[in-house]
């Protein structure tokens, strides 16, 4: 054999072996990092974003498509007062550190989410369950102090995931799950490592590692992605350029939809927005169409409450909302602020709370509110705004999914505090009847619109710009999440 044979045979194995390892491994971009990595214990959608599914699961799950299914419980029996889940659990789950997953850690998760001191950032789901009590190894059996028809979906979000006991003390560092993945690495403000599960109790995922990049500004992103630098970027935050990408071969554009109410936040506590009047000003002071327009170049769907558009029992109540200038100036007057205010508007790092801020801050100029813009980083907010209640305004999307609830609690972060809310809430928690349901949620819907709780602007969009070659990646977020589970490349 020649030489330039030798060399040509190392080139095609070379070549031969770069295309089989990329057919293994993805590297998807988003543009938020996570502030810490334990879903149980943090506010942030980045947090569940990578790890959702990859490498925490909990006893039920969502699909793409919304719909909740079994998770490490592969059955469950329901009593007829309604007041006992009795899950079975999958046999032969393990914890990536080789422990094994029963029942008593589904004790442990669910007492430690629902304690006193449990800092769970949605506490509310737990809110029912009275008791939790190991029947044996693979049996748990949950009691609800009242019947609640949301307790399969509420186990399916992200703050429900099981976690081991001996992973807490690190786990908002080093995860430890019984995903599909399991955590390598974390370079701080630059990538997340994840390498395939051998131990997998369930369907194996394809690729073999993967690799989250945190690119956070909208030039760099679009960058990153047309070099190929990455083979996905979910949630791109650059929406002008899609159609550049759309018409390139080399790549797939997915537009799909969110459960995230983007809403400009209003402290309900700190005056002048203790008074409807105020918030109401606010309101109409606002060009939703513009916002959508300007910050996310028309991709978004306005609303006029904190409901999905796409969730059957959404109401449309954006009339509530119309832009109206004039009639926000008269609200102001007539709330003793002829002459307007200033307050604080703290932004977050996504383009439609930075883009959208600039926007919305000439919008309130107009009619005499000076809005003080700070840009913070994620963990700035959430310290700030999300736990601290330091802020006027704010702007960022509840990803969440039919996470209405919310308003029921008086020390979620806008503060929003009625008693007749709350009694809504708690009834429709105990209803079952879905007519009933509905009814119950279009009032809810109604309550918060009526009382202008906060600015309603848009439903999120999610757009995917993903090489052609890959398969599986989800086209709508009914939870935030980048589920790579069923992730592969074509041949």
């Amino acid at each position: 054999m020649t030489h330039f044979t030798k060399l040509l045979s190392a080139s095609v194995l070379a070549l031969t072996a770069s295309i089989a390892s990329a057919q293994t491994s993805i590297t998807v971009a988003i543009q938020l990092e996570p502030p810490n990595l334990d879903p149980t214990g943090g506010a942030a959608q980045a947090i569940d974003s990578v790890l959702y599914s990859n490498v925490f699961e909990g006893l039920t799950r969502f699909m793409a498509d919304g719909s909740v299914v079994a998770g490490l419980a592969q059955s469950w029996d329901i009593s007829e007062d309604g007041l006992t889940y009795t899950f079975m659990l999958h046999d032969g789950v393990t914890f990536h550190d080789g422990t094994t997953m029963d029942a008593e850690d589904v004790k442990f998760s669910l007492d430690r989410a629902r304690s006193e001191e449990s800092i769970n950032a949605q506490k509310g789901l737990f809110a029912d369950i009275a008791d939790v009590t190991v029947v044996d190894p693979l049996t748990v059996a949950v009691t609800l102090s009242q019947p609640n028809g949301m307790i399969l979906f509420n186990m399916a979000w992200g703050d429900a995931v099981i976690v081991a006991p001996e992973s807490i003390d690190t786990i908002a560092s080093n995860p430890i799950g019984t995903g599909a993945f399991t955590f390598t690495d974390w370079v701080q403000g630059d990538r997340l490592e994840l390498t395939r599960n051998k131990s997998y109790w369930g369907q194996p995922a394809a690729l073999e590692t993967a690799t989250f990049r945190f690119i956070s500004d909208p030039t760099a992103a679009f960058a990153a992605v047309m070099a190929e630098d990455v083979d996905a970027f979910v949630g791109f935050p650059a929406p002008e350029n899609l159609p550049q990408f759309e018409a390139d071969p080399r790549f797939q554009v997915l537009v799909g939809n969110t459960e995230g109410e983007t809403i400009l936040s209003m402290n309900n506590k700190m005056p002048p927005f203790d008074n409807v009047l105020v918030r109401q000003a606010v309101s109409l002071a606002i060009d939703r169409q513009s916002i959508i327009d300007g910050a996310m170049f028309g991709y978004g769907t306005p609303i006029g409450t904190h409901f999905a558009p796409h969730n059957p029992d959404y109401v449309d109540l954006i009339a509530n909302s119309t832009y109206n200038p004039q009639r926000a100036r008269e609200l102001l007057a007539e709330a003793g602020f002829a002459d307007g205010f200033t307050t604080t508007l703290k932004l977050p790092p996504p383009s439609y709370a930075r883009r959208g801020g600039e926007i919305i801050a000439s919008q309130l100029r107009e009619v005499g509110i000076t809005a003080e813009i700070s840009n913070l980083e994620w963990a700035q907010w959430i310290e700030e705004v999300f736990n601290g209640n330091d802020f006027g305004l704010s702007i960022v999307s509840h990803t969440e999914p039919m996470d209405i609830g919310i308003y029921a609690d008086p020390k979620y972060y806008f503060q929003y505090d009625n008693p007749e809310f709350q009694a809504l809430m708690d009834t429709l928690n105990a209803t079952t009847d879905p007519a009933t349901r509905s009814a119950l949620l279009a009032d809810a819907q109604t309550i918060i619109s009526e009382d202008y709780v906060n600015g309603y602007l848009f439903q999120l969009a999610v757009p995917t710009v993903a090489k052609a070659g890959l398969n599986g990646l989800w086209l709508n977020q009914p939870t935030a999440a980048v589920d790579l589970t069923g992730v592969t490349w074509s041949e």
